[in-house]
């Protein structure tokens, strides 16, 4: 593809200016950094405003950007999965994690495993729920690499061997950089500007490509009917609508438990304010809403069939559907804005997550069984090297490992993750689970779900016969289920036995 150096100019100034702003959070709501607390969660103290645009730009990634309008520019309804299932983890968020924070905010926990510590006693079964929340969230993390290359090829910089690698690798040079000097005040300050982008961004394109073809209604006529609706199940078998639902409600239920969503539910100044941003999120799923439909617009411009875009799809698939479509509708300017906040958005929640991570590394296994008598400052920087290194994987996850292999191992995040679900979420409301009862289940549940994945070829869906009938099933939703029945069972048998381990909260803690 051509390089358009003017596409180029706008996403180098945009890139530049948020460089700045990264290194410039630092100074903002100055606090002391060699704090875990401080580096790793904005001192506690964003108010809801700023926690709204950082979990919604920890949420909405880069890929999320790429990936949603892609599925149904290539296989159509079942794609808009994503939507409801934004709109069913609100709930879950206003009901339970106010629980989570308080508690949380009272024990001065940073980590959803260090919860899991106090409440159980068990330090093993809070290794596993940092183990996994790690595990789960680095492919994660090289997966928003996806977008930014897709865009940066767009444009027409090579993105191929050493010299491809270069601008991926500046890129996650100076978010290392701003990160381990600023902490999370840096994604949550440049979250302001990627979300303002991006509605622009989106909302450009929803008015723009109607016009265009001449409304709505013409959108919808060109798509092929067969990827408008589910496809009609054969009989003895609920086909992709047991999929589909089943795929909403797994998702929902992991999305709040990977450690970067705990560390922005954590990072608020109050229980109220996350209840406040459960009312205020939905507010982007309705942007989902919206981008999952570019997807339809893509179809109907013909993107495919221009031969000058014809090298994306070869190399991108059907990822480039949307920067395809930003390319035959807008002029050059206005390209770099675009595919700026799509870089942009995949640096954001990648800040986040190896935050995240780091936090969990530090705070339930350095200091857990490394190293004990560590002073905070030695934790935090711990957290800040870790938080390097986890970044560093996420290159070599991208460079080494073939695309195809790490969105397998992307779609099995949801099925390890689901499984810290009983340890944490139940355990907000009920200490009747014993906690070697809970590692129990958590093993069972992880062990299986990775071998059904395995077993299935990595597709996430797994054809359940009940009596005659076949019903597809996201994977995580049965070991989810699988994993509860153990640990109720155990917890019986283990608190008839004896000592269940020592619970450091009391029940006022949760209010």
């Amino acid at each position: 593809m051509k390089l358009d150096w003017v596409a180029l100019s706008v996403f180098i100034a945009l890139f530049i200016f948020i460089t700045g702003l990264g290194f410039f959070a630092a100074r903002w709501r100055r606090g002391d950094l060699d704090q875990l607390h401080e580096w790793g969660l904005g001192g506690r103290r964003f108010g809801t405003l700023i926690i709204w645009f950082l979990i919604g730009g920890d949420l909405y990634t880069a890929y999320t950007f790429i990936a949603v309008p892609a599925v149904l520019y290539g296989a159509g309804a079942l794609g808009f999965f994503a939507v409801p299932y934004t709109v069913m983890i609100y709930p879950l968020l206003y009901i339970v994690f106010p629980r989570l924070w308080s508690v949380a905010h009272k024990h001065g926990y940073v980590t959803s495993a260090d919860f899991v510590r106090g409440r159980f006693g068990n330090r093993w079964l809070a290794l596993a729920v940092a183990a996994t929340g790690i595990l789960a969230t680095m492919p994660y993390i090289a997966l928003q690499l996806v977008g930014m290359q897709v865009v940066i090829g767009a444009m027409g910089v090579e993105t191929s061997g050493f010299m491809g690698d270069l601008p991926l690798i500046i890129a996650f040079v100076i978010l290392a950089a701003f990160t381990y000097s600023s902490g999370l005040r840096a994604p949550a300050m440049i979250a302001v500007v990627k979300d303002t982008l991006i509605y622009l961004t989106v909302f450009a394109i929803i008015i723009a490509v109607p016009m265009h073809l001449g409304g709505i209604g013409a959108i919808f006529n060109a798509v092929p009917k067969a990827k408008l609706l589910l496809a009609t199940p054969p009989d003895g078998s609920w086909g992709a609508l047991s999929a589909y639902g089943s795929l909403a409600l797994g998702s929902a239920c992991a999305l709040f438990l990977y450690p970067h969503s705990i560390t922005g539910i954590l990072s608020s100044s109050s229980g109220r304010v996350v209840r406040r941003n459960a009312a205020m999120l939905p507010a982007y799923s309705m942007l989902l809403g919206l981008l999952a439909l570019v997807g339809f617009m893509a179809i109907a411009v013909g993107v495919s069939a221009m031969p000058e875009l014809a090298d994306g799809f070869k190399r991108y698939g059907n990822n480039f559907s949307v920067p395809a479509l930003i390319l035959a509708m807008f002029p050059s300017w206005f390209v770099g804005i675009a595919f700026a906040a799509i870089a942009i958005g995949a640096l954001v929640p990648a800040a986040i997550m190896s935050i995240a991570t780091a936090n969990t590394y530090t705070r339930n296994i350095y200091r857990e069984f490394i190293n004990p008598g560590c002073t905070d400052a030695q934790e935090s920087k711990m957290a800040k090297l870790v938080s390097l290194v986890i970044k560093g994987g996420a290159l070599v996850f991208i460079f080494f490992v073939p695309l195809q292999y790490a969105l397998w191992l992307q779609l099995l995040g949801g099925v390890w993750i689901i499984q810290t679900m009983p340890s944490v979420i139940l355990g907000l409301y009920t200490r009747f689970f014993h906690g070697w009862a809970l590692f129990i289940g958590w093993l069972t549940g992880f062990s299986v779900g990775s071998y059904l994945a395995w077993a299935n070829n990595f597709a996430p869906v797994y054809p359940v016969h009940v009596f005659g009938t076949t019903f597809p099933c996201y994977i995580a939703i049965l070991t989810l289920l699988l994993n509860i029945a153990v640990s109720v069972v155990l917890s019986v048998v283990f608190n008839a036995l004896g000592d269940r381990g020592k619970d450091a909260t009391v029940p006022s803690d949760y209010y």
